[in-house]
């Protein structure tokens, strides 16, 4: 075959391969959903460049910050958007303050990686599960515990219920699901099932069998609550989806959504679209019914597929996935490589590739208000922030500064000008300082209307303690002008109690006076 040569610069290679990912995407999602391709999508070029600078309004750019405390694991905002919540791989949690960013509150009671975050309504309570099988609700008025609960198996994830926190529902490696009930004195559990609702009810002894066996195998690996809270979505390591009544603790309806097992289910704010990732390497988005309606028949449940997200060019796995602030985008961090993926849902065409920092990126999340994502890197466990560039704007330092795009003659005022007496210009300096500043009244926060949701406003305290609301330096200083890498778990206080720390170093004492006196 003759070759041919071409000059193309990065940015040209960078469109190209974009366009080709597109062109492959459109080609296989009307090859299985056996429809023809949109008209829009006919050119070739699918009118992609004519949207970037509309697009870049909407999702996430550039690296804008990075932070980092110990060894981040996973991820989580709250539903305001003025706090995130990181958990580390030695069982800390931390809040932190995205106006400032800097650490607002530091969590201990967990001894294992944290597995999973989950923010209440309010934003008073978090809860946090970890390897070490067992879930803390936390009350972050005071930092304390308010309840923890104990399980006998690792948590895959574990989801607060959107409008009651003593409620939450987990799924447990290698257990059943388990709905738990904190509004008494004890915990109540409810254990759910992972085996799929059958049709079949009049098969043969050979199929039931077969089909006794098949459920014994099936195991919930992903759980999390409906908008309203009346029913429980769960996947499991079959590709099974089942949708669970949350007062009858049964399924209600169940189907194979794909050939693997399902690793994150993530709805968007208005709970009617649903985004399932899992290790047969799509990403799925669904229509979910209004499972609230009351005339609602399960037999009648149809839950149809919107997009398959997919790169068919280097078959990629994808590690998580979450939806935008509007449902509009879906972002997915990659399996062994750096780059962070952004489809837009209308078209399921592939808007942007974003290449940071070159590691691997484990949980990502998207702000629930703007245009911001949070990854956290597998490597180093340092969170990075992606937001867009704002170009600067001089108007900002100067309230009554307009900037003008062409010089115009300017009118003063009659009085602009005057000159005043002294005596006057005092007694007016005066009159202002008589006057009453509110310090104390706090701003409702932008973004996030509580009186619209009905829910009691909370903001976390100050925290006084420098100690606490520092994050680590990643280096440590050995001596002059020599400093070493922080390793993991170096410089952590809390993480277990001081009374087995206290045994722990008796022991130590004794043995080492033992040993002296066999010498």
């Amino acid at each position: 075959m003759q070759g041919y040569e071409c000059d193309l610069t990065l940015g040209e290679w960078k469109s190209l391969e974009l366009r080709t990912r597109n062109f492959l995407q459109f080609n296989h999602f009307a090859s299985i959903n056996s429809t023809e391709i949109p008209p829009q999508y006919e050119c070739a070029d699918m009118n992609l460049l004519l949207s970037d600078d509309y697009l870049l309004q909407d999702y996430p750019e550039n690296i804008t910050n990075t932070i980092r405390s110990g060894h981040t694991t996973c991820l989580r905002f709250n539903r305001k958007g003025d706090y995130l919540a990181s958990g580390r791989v030695d069982g800390t949690v931390v809040a932190w303050d995205l106006e400032t960013m800097g650490v607002a509150r530091k969590l201990r009671g967990h001894r294992a990686a944290i597995t999973s975050l989950s923010w209440s309504r309010c934003g008073r309570y978090l809860l946090s599960a970890c390897q070490g099988w067992r879930a803390i609700l936390w009350d972050l008025q005071d930092g304390t515990r308010y309840r923890e609960v104990r399980f006998r198996a690792p948590i895959y994830t574990a989801d607060i219920h959107p409008w009651n926190h003593n409620k939450f529902v987990a799924s447990i490696f290698d257990e059943p699901p388990s709905l738990v009930d904190m509004s008494g004195q004890s915990d109540v559990k409810h254990t759910l099932p992972s085996a799929p609702k059958r049709t079949n009810t009049d098969a043969d002894a050979a199929t039931k069998e077969k089909q006794a066996k098949d459920d014994a195998k099936q195991m919930t690996t992903a759980t999390v609550w409906t908008a309203t809270g009346h029913h429980i979505l769960a996947g499991t390591n079959k590709g099974r989806f089942n949708i669970i009544d949350a007062n009858t603790h049964e399924i209600i309806w169940s189907e194979k959504i794909c050939s693997s097992v399902v690793t994150t289910l993530r709805l968007t704010g208005s709970g009617r679209e649903l985004l399932v990732n899992s290790q047969d390497r799509i990403i799925r988005t669904f229509h979910l019914p209004n499972l609230s309606a009351e005339d609602l028949d399960p037999d009648t449940i149809q839950m149809p597929l919107e997009h398959k997200f997919q790169d068919v060019v280097n078959r990629l796995s994808w590690n998580h996935v979450t939806f935008s602030a509007t449902g509009e985008y879906v972002a997915a961090s990659t399996y062994n490589n750096h780059e962070l993926y952004i489809w837009e849902r209308n078209h399921g065409s592939l808007v942007r590739m974003l290449e940071g920092p070159k590691e691997e990126q484990g949980v990502i999340e998207w702000h629930p208000h703007r245009a911001l994502l949070a990854a956290c890197g597998l490597e180093t466990g340092r969170i990075y922030i992606w937001s867009v560039t704002t170009p600067q704007r001089w108007s900002a330092l100067a309230p009554d500064f307009v900037e003008v795009e062409e010089n115009v003659e300017y009118i003063e005022k009659e009085d602009e000008f005057d000159i005043h007496p002294q005596e006057e210009i005092n007694k007016r300096r005066l009159d202002r300082e008589d006057e009453d500043i509110d310090v104390l009244t706090l701003d409702p926060s932008k973004g996030y209307d509580e009186e619209v949701v009905g829910v009691e406003g909370f903001r976390m305290p100050v925290l006084f303690n420098l100690g606490e609301s520092d994050s680590e330096e990643e280096f440590v200083a050995v001596s002059t002008g020599t400093v070493r890498r922080r390793s993991l778990g170096e410089g952590q206080e809390g993480e277990a109690p001081d009374e087995e720390k206290a045994v722990v170093g008796k022991k130590t004492v004794a043995a080492k006076g033992t040993k002296g006196r066999k010498r």
